[in-house]
């Protein structure tokens, strides 16, 4: 594994342990040129599927897409990075059990509002305003009526 500090190649795993719920094992390792810690995380290569967009393109599966926009909507809210982490596993693995070879983006979408209402709802509101894409002030607040009717998502009997 490379350095990050120092791009030395050569490294020494000082600790392992289980994360994400057994889906991932992290390492912490230090680097044989600059001694100093870094830490690593191993997870199964999954064959994931294709995303297929509203306008019909379809691209892969890519976790970090997710992850960027959760840490924009998590922006100065007391969300830890663990938190962002899990719920992007818990799309990766409600994505891969689905066992379809595409999915249709806003199935992704609404998995990742659904997770994030229950963990934060500021930021629930800015990841709606972006995903759903509000034209008027009147779409924004029937969301948030319906965040204050039901704060913990239980619309439709979920």
């Amino acid at each position: 594994m490379r350095c990050p500090y120092c791009g030395h190649l050569e490294d020494r795993v000082v600790d392992s342990r289980e994360a994400q719920e057994g889906h991932a094992t992290r390492r912490r390792r230090m680097c044989l040129g600059c001694e100093r810690r870094f830490t690593t995380y191993e997870r199964v290569e999954d064959l994931l599927p294709q995303v297929v967009k509203k306008d019909g393109r379809r691209e892969a599966f890519d976790r970090c897409k997710i992850q960027e926009g959760l840490e924009r909507a998590c922006q100065k809210r007391p969300v830890s990075r663990e938190q962002i982490d899990e719920l992007v596993s818990s799309v990766e693995r409600r994505v891969q059990e689905l066992g379809e070879r595409e999915v249709q983006s806003h199935v992704l979408g609404e998995a990742v509002m659904e997770f994030l209402r229950d963990l934060d709802q500021v930021a629930y509101v800015r990841f709606a305003s972006v995903y759903r894409a509000f034209t008027d002030v009147g779409e924004f607040m029937s969301e948030l009526e319906g965040l204050a009717r039901d704060p913990a998502g239980r619309r439709g009997g979920r």
